[in-house]
């Protein structure tokens, strides 16, 4: 014999919160159903004497879990983000400012990450910046479209992150330039000085 039982979830909840005339309290719950299974006890011995009856219940239960978008992905993707970081996540190097960045962006939600070795990666939602050109030197990209490059994007995006004395000194002549020709140097021989071969 099978009965559908509906059972809530134990969770703690104070009894301010609770209804006045509660008709049945809704909670995620899991779906149930009851089998009761007589006791081998029933069934007649030789000699045996009487025993009382004993049911055994075993509950099945499916439990519906909604899909969640993990904290990674909030923490790439947020909505009111102010700037694009155009990134190679196949660059370990990369992936350690990459990772520093993202939690510092986990208390502002102002960039969002782009890996430009994602096969979601699309040219068109980036200002027309297609993977090559993203492999060359680091991009960024404001809300309003501005595309900017080099240690500026740096320096734009260390700002978002309440890190924006780290570059500051960046923004004078002639140290801008320097740390450009720096920075271009470094661009040209990321993949060698990294180990990583372009695959794509």
């Amino acid at each position: 014999m099978a009965l559908p039982l509906r059972v809530a979830t134990a969770a703690s909840v104070s009894r301010n919160s609770m209804p006045k005339n509660p008709t049945f309290f809704s909670l995620p719950y899991f779906n149930c159903t009851l089998k009761f299974h007589n006791s081998p006890s029933l069934n007649p011995r030789p000699n045996a004497l009487p025993t009382r009856p004993h049911h055994y219940i075993r509950v099945i239960s499916e439990a519906t879990v909604e899909p969640e978008i993990s904290k990674k992905q909030k923490n790439d993707s947020p909505k009111d983000w102010k700037i694009k970081m155009l990134y190679d996540g196949d660059c370990p190097l990369c992936m350690r400012e990459v990772n520093m960045l993202r939690e510092r962006n986990r208390s502002y939600g102002t960039i969002k990450f782009v890996d430009i070795g994602s096969d979601d990666y699309s040219p068109d939602e980036n200002q027309n910046i297609d993977y090559e050109t993203a492999m060359g030197r680091i991009h960024a990209i404001l809300s309003d479209g501005t595309v900017v490059t080099d240690v500026e994007a740096f320096r734009r995006l260390y700002e978002h992150v309440g890190l924006g004395w780290v570059y500051a000194i960046t923004k004078y002549e002639p140290i801008a330039k320097i740390a450009d020709s720096v920075y271009g140097v470094w661009a040209k021989y990321r993949l060698q000085v990294t180990g990583k071969i372009n695959a794509h």
